[in-house]
């Protein structure tokens, strides 16, 4: 099995920002709340407000960074796919393991995209889109901006720029020597 480009780390380290960084209103609300109980903060922290705040500000900022850390790590380690004669195999996750086969009867075309992280870090994403994806799993939110975008049952968040366009021909090669080989029955 291989493993993604090292610059899927940082697609890992975001979106684990992004999912704990709602810390950060939990911690502001318990510093609203408790500033309303003076005898419980001058107990933890003494007679400065100002102090508590900043404290655990620095506590949240710490804990999500090395909570974003270990996320990236154990999400690139356990991120693996396959590309064989039979179609590409990919696994996935870190508490529940997500294991995709994607075989070449049922790919439709092979995409390769860039954005603005990937041409920083000298990677690849790479969409595999089949025929009869399944479901909601083919999508994903963008919370912020509010609206879906598509991602594919053979989706690859980083590969290596040349083995992406190695896949993308060795998968269209197989593709069409599939199809031809059906079309003959």
């Amino acid at each position: 099995m291989n493993q993604l480009h090292p610059g899927a780390r940082w697609i890992f380290r975001i979106n684990a920002y992004s999912r704990f960084g709602g810390l950060f209103f939990i911690f502001i609300y318990f510093i609203i709340i408790s500033s309303m109980n003076r005898n419980l903060l001058t107990t933890i922290f003494g007679n400065s407000i100002l102090i508590t705040f900043f404290s655990v500000l620095l506590f949240v900022i710490i804990f999500v960074l090395i909570v974003g850390e270990i996320y990236a790590r154990m999400a690139y380690n356990r991120y693996l796919y396959d590309i064989t004669h039979d179609g590409v195999k990919i696994e996935h996750g870190i508490i529940w393991k997500k294991y995709t086969s994607v075989p070449y009867e049922r790919v439709q075309n092979v995409d390769i995209r860039r954005g603005i992280m990937a041409r920083l870090f000298n990677f690849s994403t790479l969409e595999i889109e089949t025929a009869g994806q399944s479901g909601m799993a083919g999508y994903y939110r963008f919370r912020r901006r509010g609206y879906k975008r598509y991602k594919s049952e053979g989706h690859l968040p980083a590969v290596d720029i040349s083995e992406a366009e190695k896949i993308r021909e060795f998968v269209m090669k197989m593709v069409r020597h599939t199809h031809k080989d059906n079309s003959g029955l």
